[in-house]
């Protein structure tokens, strides 16, 4: 597990409250090829980014550690946030996932990598034919959706649903 050291912040871009954490968030997942409403966190009290090495952590208020607040729904995908979230982003990946878990068939499962995928006929890595995949640290079982699911929740981010 990704710890978020005093070195590691001494060497972040750090931001502070929800809404500028948010804003953060969104142009930080842009960058790297994804939709800006693909974690859909809500309540972040926190965000830093190490630019050389890609590391972002997440903070989540402390008052909102209760399991129905730290759930997030789309259409097909349940995900459940732990305090803090770590990973490494990169282009068009987001590896070595912590504090990320995702339902299936009555299971929270452990996310380690998150990477968007395209079609043949797709040029752009945000294409609405692309795929965007959810990768566990269970035997390294993944399952893909639509990019379309996670663009469309990009107009609506009031939280779960």
């Amino acid at each position: 597990m990704s710890l978020v050291t005093e070195e590691m912040k001494g060497k972040a871009e750090v931001c502070h409250g929800e809404e500028r954490c948010k804003e953060k968030l969104m142009l930080l997942l842009a960058e790297i090829g994804f939709p800006a409403g693909l974690l859909g966190l809500q309540h972040i009290e926190e965000c830093g980014y190490v630019k050389e090495v890609g590391f972002v952590w997440l903070r989540l208020h402390k008052e909102e550690e209760e399991e129905e607040k730290k759930e997030h729904r789309f259409e097909n995908v349940v995900l459940r946030f732990d305090s803090v979230v770590t990973a490494y982003f990169e282009p068009r990946k987001i590896k070595k996932l912590t504090g990320v878990k995702a339902k299936e068939f009555l299971i929270w499962i452990s996310l380690c990598e998150i990477y968007v995928g395209n079609d043949s006929s797709s040029s752009s890595s945000t294409s609405s034919n692309g795929s965007i995949t959810f990768k566990t640290s269970a035997a390294g079982i993944s399952k893909s959706f639509p990019i379309s699911m996670f663009r469309n929740h990009d107009r609506d981010r009031g939280g779960g649903r």
